[in-house]
């Protein structure tokens, strides 16, 4: 049976530098396996309390059940409790189950609760079991950007641009991280083609219209200092 619970990527990047601020919920778990009829019936409709109550009933009578442990652990990511979720992703993980989106949520839960270093390394086990999904790389360039991991985090979410050429989320944060690298040719470059493809995608219009406003600043900045220096050496060098 599939599971029809989705809980779909999302990220919103608004303004650029060390304000940036990315938002992102788990990743549908993409699998048609079933560990319970009625639990995953309840989580498949959404039910998640009912689906904690199920799944905990289940795995009173199969404990190692490393699906069941996996699916418990989803429906308490989507009613908010994050540790409770970490705690059966782990257990799921020890059991043996090795997928892609199990290691995909549990590194998106760490990255919630702000654990930078257990979350990127799930990540990277998300990116290597499924090399072939643009969320796996693209929550991975977060963790590496948000450990200031730059170069790491521009490998990574530019190949999760190739993999999504038409995700507006991971354009705009290609350009975050050019920017906070200082490269601001390639920021600007990344958000006008993005502005141009997306005019309607507002946190691009946002991030452009910040760096013309800081650089048109720095230019002005650096006029008047030159022209400063310039008046003091025609003094004589008088202050």
């Amino acid at each position: 049976m599939l599971r029809v619970a989705t809980k779909v990527r999302t990220a919103t990047v608004l303004l650029i530098f060390l304000s940036a601020v990315v938002v992102s919920t788990r990743a549908a778990a993409a699998d048609e396996e079933v560990c319970d009829g009625p639990a995953d019936f309840a989580l498949g409709r959404e039910d998640y309390a009912s689906a904690v109550t199920l799944h905990h009933k289940h795995l009173s009578s199969h404990p190692s059940d490393a699906l069941a442990h996996y699916h418990l652990g989803f429906a308490y990511g989507m009613l908010g409790r994050p540790v409770d979720e970490i705690s059966e992703y782990l257990a799921a993980a020890n059991l043996g189950l090795h997928k892609w989106d199990l290691f995909l949520n549990l590194g998106l839960a760490y990255l919630e609760q702000k654990q930078l270093a257990e979350a990127t390394k799930a990540l990277e086990t998300a990116a290597l079991l499924g090399p072939e999904h643009a969320e796996t790389h693209f929550n991975l360039a977060l963790a590496y950007e948000r450990r200031k991991s730059l170069g790491q985090a521009l490998r990574e979410i530019r190949v999760s641009r190739r993999l999504a050429p038409n995700d507006p989320d991971a354009a705009n944060t290609n350009g975050i991280i050019c920017a906070e690298m200082g490269d601001f040719s390639c920021a600007n470059d990344v958000w006008t083609h993005l502005v141009q493809a997306a005019p309607d995608y507002a946190p691009a219009r946002a991030n452009l219209a910040m760096l013309t406003r800081t650089r048109r600043h720095d230019l002005s900045y650096g006029s008047a200092k030159a022209s400063v220096t310039h008046r003091q050496t025609i003094g004589g060098g008088q202050l």
